[in-house]
């Protein structure tokens, strides 16, 4: 059996499925996820700060 450096197959393989997975996404998913990351991110900044002026009231 020979042997050869062609990664045509593998090249075409892995471009053929992560394409197929691209097709299946959707814009609005993406839009929604992306809106909920922010405000997940932005609620969990406010507590931790809102906690960390609590703390330091508490200790006063």
């Amino acid at each position: 059996m020979e042997h050869s450096d062609d990664n045509t197959t593998l090249i075409g393989t892995l471009s053929g499925t992560i394409l197929s997975i691209i097709a299946t996404f959707d814009l609005s998913d993406i839009v929604k996820t992306v809106i909920l990351a922010a405000v997940g991110a932005t609620v969990s900044f406010l507590v931790s700060r809102g906690l960390k002026w609590l703390w330091g009231k508490w200790r006063e």
